[in-house]
């Protein structure tokens, strides 16, 4: 029982025909011993998701449920996160915000997702849906992982064989040709590289730090990460099928909101923030704004050229209808099956692009170094 002291608990339980044996106080902690520090995991993110949604939907209040979860095997800094929580949410705070106040834990999109219920009152669905999303993205990330040892392990040998070359092989060989300037361009850039690493070591090194700290700098800065945000979705497949998972999330919430009566500008406003997309976010900003002029929902994103012309088909057949909560809601669905197969072909083709990269970057040195060598045979013979 939460109470500022022991008397008011006796009071409280006196007020219910209620006799305590012992009224004793909990530590801040609620009496579980977490152990502080360590990484929160997505998979204990998932799990708490839909344990929460599951002890909800059966009747369970919010603290008891979140007291329920933290006992039930949560470790580490997830079990302190979760009893933060509890704490927050009893001090008045709605899941939102205190979800909002840990983002080392919980996302922008998980936050506007549970916004969102809360907001229309489907809290147990968002959190189910959560759940689910958050255990295939540990899964795809775990597929995406497993693909890329095999050519990552590859990639490595690759780059410490050309390494090995330039500063081996490259050197020797450069002694028998008497003039460089008259080689092919090919073979320069390869002797360049080779004197860089052999003979300016430090500056190579320095060159490498100093391009990924000036490239991390601008996708950190707001420009470079716009720029960003614009070029990933132009990306061959893989922007595509970022597009369309970002497509629907925004399909899923807005329609399960204007299931639930939230009006469509509201709702158009808070599942943009669930797309996890800023272009995305700024073109349905761009709909929300002819939608209160009065127009409909499927020009303004037929316009932005990035909603795919059979899903915003069916989202004009739908307005005329009067039927767009049910279909949209369908399009997720549908659109969820077909983005799985392609995220399946993705990860797919990671593995032969890596070796064609390698294979290319291991045949251009052999053959700067083979050409100059045939050329002078050419000659002596």
């Amino acid at each position: 029982m939460q109470a500022e002291t022991s008397a008011a608990v006796v009071h409280a339980l006196g007020e219910q025909a209620l006799y305590p044996v012992n009224v004793s106080e909990q530590s801040k902690s609620g009496g579980i011993r977490a152990k502080s520090g360590g990484k929160i995991r997505r998979r204990d993110v998932g799990v708490m998701y839909g344990q929460l949604a599951d002890l909800l939907g059966a009747g369970v209040p919010m603290l008891r449920a979140l007291e329920i979860i933290a006992r039930s095997g949560m470790r580490g800094r997830m079990a302190e996160v979760i009893l933060e929580l509890r704490q927050d949410v009893s001090a008045g705070k709605t899941l939102t915000e205190s979800l909002a106040a840990r983002p080392e834990a919980f996302p922008e999109l998980h936050v506007a997702m549970v916004n969102a219920g809360e907001h229309a009152g489907f809290l147990e669905d968002v959190l189910n849906d959560l759940a689910t999303f958050v255990e295939r993205q540990d899964e795809l990330r775990n597929k995406v992982r497993g693909a890329m040892i095999y050519p990552l392990l590859l990639g490595t040998v690759g780059i410490a064989v050309v390494c090995l070359m330039l500063v081996v092989v490259v050197p020797n060989l450069r002694e028998i040709f008497v003039d460089v300037s008259k080689m092919p361009l090919l073979t320069r850039i390869v002797f360049a590289a080779s004197d860089l690493l052999v003979k300016h070591t430090v500056l190579a090194i320095c060159f490498v730090v100093l391009t990924i700290t000036c490239v991390v700098a601008v996708f950190k800065s707001q420009t470079g990460h716009r720029l960003w945000e614009h070029w990933k979705l132009k990306i061959p497949v893989l922007g595509k099928t970022i597009c369309v998972v970002a497509i629907t999330r925004f399909c899923r919430i807005l329609g399960t909101m204007l299931a639930n009566g939230v009006p469509i500008l509201t709702a158009l406003d808070i599942a943009k923030d669930a797309t996890g997309s800023e272009v995305l976010g700024d073109s349905i900003d761009q709909a929300a704004e002819s939608v209160r002029e009065g127009q409909p929902l499927a020009e303004p994103l037929r316009s932005s050229g990035l909603f795919p012309v059979e899903i915003v088909e069916m989202i004009s057949v739908a307005e005329e209808s009067n039927q767009l909560d049910r279909v949209l809601v369908q399009v997720a669905d549908t659109v969820e099956k077909r983005t799985n197969r392609q995220v399946d072909t993705a990860v797919r083709l990671i593995e032969p692009i890596i070796l064609v990269l390698m294979a290319i970057m291991v045949g251009a040195i052999a053959l700067a170094l083979l050409f100059p060598i045939f050329t002078m045979a050419d000659q002596l013979s």
